[in-house]
């Protein structure tokens, strides 16, 4: 049986006719769901941290450090969880 781990929270700082910016906070092991991105997107990790990455292709470690940001494209699958012991957080920055 699959247990069930917290949600993350997005908070929605802007979204206008260019880009959505979203602040995802997550708990130890928090999640964000399965989910697909319309959008290329920037994610800005605010503290170092590690994320886990459930893909279709399977699962993925990302290690994250403050402040250093990555891309990716639209059509981006997966559910993102929080493989910290402490609280972790990012912005993401969605471009229309």
């Amino acid at each position: 049986m699959k247990t069930q781990r917290p949600s993350a929270t997005p908070t929605v700082q802007l979204d206008n006719d260019r880009v959505i910016v979203t602040r995802w906070d997550f708990p130890p092991d928090g999640e964000t769901g399965w989910h697909r991105h319309e959008y290329d997107y920037v994610v800005v990790p605010m503290a170092d941290g590690v994320l886990n990455l459930e893909t279709p292709e399977g699962l993925k470690e990302a290690i994250l450090s403050e402040g250093v940001s990555y891309t990716r494209s639209a059509g981006t699958e997966h559910n993102v969880i929080n493989g910290g012991e402490e609280s972790f957080a990012f912005v993401e920055i969605e471009l229309k």
